[in-house]
């Protein structure tokens, strides 16, 4: 199978640029997986597609204000993007500027703080050792990072951020969740339906399309994913009541995929040649880098349903759906989404596939 099977054409207009208010009124595609129907809804139309025992799995994952400003010795500016924490002082991260190599020291204006380039990656990666732990800083000089594709912040940082994010660790949101309010939530749980929640640190990486010819070619990045006993618990036993576990949006869908493949006994580095010792079922917890690439082929062992929004051409988030829904069932929803002037992207309108 082939990148280019997942591409689309995508017109600049399409791609959204704030965020709906209130956050529930952005639009909704319903997809039946069985009949491909496609329905015209409103997210907060969310509360008829549930019922009781259903179970919403959200990533509580948070943003970092993980933008940094940066100076090299010699006075050059120097933009600094923290990706992910290896230790207290020392962070993968990008750092855009000229003659960014191994050994260079950077200060951060104002703050104090100086840091060393240690170890030069792939894809303009560096490794950056702090000269102190660097939370303070964030706090007060660092910036929220956006997708590229968006021009202008919005005036509330906390637009992207979910209602329910907590736990900070990401270099971009889980977007699916931007679309719930506590309100919606609250009368979901009124309903019956169980939340549960789970973390998955989004990278960068996200966002970049697949550069290689073959989809089994790409090297997937990885991201660190955690499930504790808790709502594992909240899961299965929705899982036991006849509930359908309702992932919402791709990174809580690769944490329960990975989740239920690990509790089978199998491997997330070969899932399609990993022969399960066991039901997937009760899941375990989980706390570990994930490298799970779902692609079409896939076979599915936890998630029921998805909350989503609509993706980059050729992303791995757009193979995932496909392999969820069927590509071309996938590509056609997207094609009525674009007919009908949806929204795209971090902060565009949803699609519910179940």
């Amino acid at each position: 199978m082939n990148v280019a099977d997942f591409d689309y054409d995508l017109p600049a207009s399409f791609i959204a640029q704030t965020p709906a208010e209130p956050r529930d009124s952005a639009r909704l595609l319903h997809l039946d997986r069985e009949t491909g129907a496609l329905t015209h809804r409103v997210f907060a139309d969310i509360f008829d597609l549930t019922a009781a025992n259903d179970v919403l799995v959200l990533n509580n994952t948070r943003v970092m204000r993980a933008r940094l400003a940066a100076r090299k010795p010699t006075g050059g500016k120097v933009e600094i993007l923290l990706l992910k924490r290896l230790s207290e002082r020392r962070w993968l991260a990008l750092a855009g500027g000229r003659n960014i190599c191994a050994g260079i020291h950077l200060l951060i204006p104002g703050s104090g703080l100086t840091c060393k380039i240690v170890e030069e990656l792939e894809k303009s990666q560096r490794v950056i050792d702090f000269s102190r732990p660097i939370d303070d800083v964030l706090a007060r000089h660092g910036e929220m990072p956006l997708p590229p594709y968006i021009h202008s912040a919005p005036r509330d940082r906390e637009r992207y951020q979910t209602v329910y994010s907590e736990i900070e660790g990401s270099a971009a949101a889980p977007t699916a969740g931007l679309h719930f309010t506590p309100e919606l939530l609250r009368k979901l749980e009124r309903k019956g339906v169980k939340l549960a929640t789970c973390t998955l640190h989004i990278g960068l990486d996200t966002f970049q399309p697949v550069a290689v010819q073959r989809v089994c070619d790409h090297r997937i990045h990885s991201e660190q994913a955690t499930l504790d006993r808790g709502n594992a618990a909240i899961i299965n036993e929705a899982k036991r009541a006849g509930g359908r576990i309702i992932a919402v949006g791709t990174t809580s869908a690769r944490t329960l995929e990975t989740a239920a493949i690990l509790s089978a006994g199998g491997s997330v580095n070969n899932p399609a040649k990993s022969a399960d010792k066991k039901n997937s079922f009760p899941l375990r917890a989980i706390n570990l880098d994930t490298s799970l690439f779902i692609y079409p082929g896939y076979r599915w062992r936890a998630v029921d349903a998805m909350i989503t929004n609509f993706h980059l051409p050729r992303s791995t988030l757009l193979m995932m759906l496909s392999a969820f829904a069927g590509r071309e069932t996938l590509l056609k929803a997207y094609e009525e989404a674009k007919r009908m002037h949806y929204r795209f992207y971090s902060f565009g309108d949803a699609m519910f596939i179940s």
